[in-house]
Order: C-alpha cells, then structure tokens, then sequence
C-alpha cells in the first residue's frame, strides 16, 4: 500500500506564504513524478505543479513566478513553496504520485492521491 501526507496547509493573509509538504511511504519503488493539484469550492481539480525524479518541472501558469515546487528524493517527500498568496489561491491542495508500489513478485505502476490539506487566504 501506499500513503501520501500533505502537511503544512493552513490560513495566510493575502502576500504571505506557506510550505506543503507530502510524503510518500509504504511498499514504494520508483517515483516517476509527483505533482501538486487543487481544487477550490464549485471548481475542478486542477494542476498546480509537477516534478519528475529527475528535476524536471512545469507549472500552471497561476503558479509561475509565486510557487516553486521542489522534492528531496531519499525521503521520497515534495515540497510547495508558495509566496505572494492570493486570496484565489484558496483551496484543497492534494498531493499526487506517479510510482511503483510492491505487487509481489513484482511491482505495479500507478497513481496516488493524498487526502489534502486545506490552504486558506484570507485577511
């Protein structure tokens, strides 16, 4: 099985920042990419920002220049910093993992979710 846990979501006054965070654990082999999603009361999830094992990145264009995701791979973690918040940032961020998970005797490629963390901005 696999976990992912968001942590670090929470509520900002317009112009600050937060850091997520997610971890990835259980009978994990590759991480292919790990993204960052969100979704937004009457909205779609959609993509917030993604990066793959071997430093590649792409951002929503939302996202560009104000967030910078980043992961540390021996800890199977990816991180979201966000600056310049703005209150149309508010939503449920998820955390989102492309890997390898234990399917005895080998392992089976799939996609992950975690169950959010809420990011609030608000004066």
């Amino acid at each position: 099985q696999v976990q992912l846990v968001e942590s670090g979501g929470g509520l900002v006054q317009p112009g600050g920042s937060l850091r997520l965070s997610c971890a990835a654990s259980g009978n994990i082999g590759n991480i292919y990419a790990m993204a960052w999603y969100r979704q937004a009361p009457g909205k779609q999830r959609e993509l917030v920002a993604v990066i793959t094992m071997v430093g590649s990145t792409n951002y929503a264009d939302f996202a560009k220049g104000r967030f910078t995701i980043s992961s540390d791979n021996a800890r199977n973690t990816v991180y979201l910093q966000m600056n310049s918040l703005k209150p149309e940032d508010t939503a449920v961020y998820y955390c989102n993992a492309d890997i390898d998970v234990r399917d005895r005797p080998t392992f089976r490629r799939g996609d992950y979710w975690g169950r959010g963390t809420q990011v609030t901005v608000s004066s």
